[in-house]
């Protein structure tokens, strides 16, 4: 059983504070927790309670599994729909392009940890 990766849900936390172009005072004031509790969650300084991560998701506007990613032993619906997310803006030049660095990538991995 894996352990709950608090580095991992810190960086997660700041990925979609960013993309929604809050500040850590910001966040702080929509989930109603300290700013400073903020700034230790993302630094993974600290272990988060399920009640304050559930704020913080509310807040971001992202599901629990979106944050606690990399504890997950089955994520792989978080990873199509991270990469959906990713590709969702791309033009079909780009596309093709990722598919084949992807292809390739995969290939390299599966030679490198079969």
């Amino acid at each position: 059983m894996k352990e709950l990766d608090y580095q991992g849900i810190g960086a997660r936390m700041k990925y979609y504070r960013n993309q929604k172009k809050i500040t850590q005072a910001q966040l702080a004031e929509i989930s109603n927790i300290e700013p400073s509790n903020i700034s230790h969650i993302e630094r993974g300084a600290t272990k988060v309670s399920l009640p304050t991560l559930f704020r913080i998701a509310n807040a971001l506007e992202v599901s629990l599994d979106d944050l606690v990613y990399d504890s997950l032993e089955k994520s792989q619906h978080i990873s199509n729909k991270e990469l959906n997310q990713i590709l969702s803006d791309c033009n079909d030049k780009e596309l093709k392009a990722i598919v084949e660095m992807v292809k390739t990538t995969k290939l390299i991995l599966r030679r490198t940890f079969p």
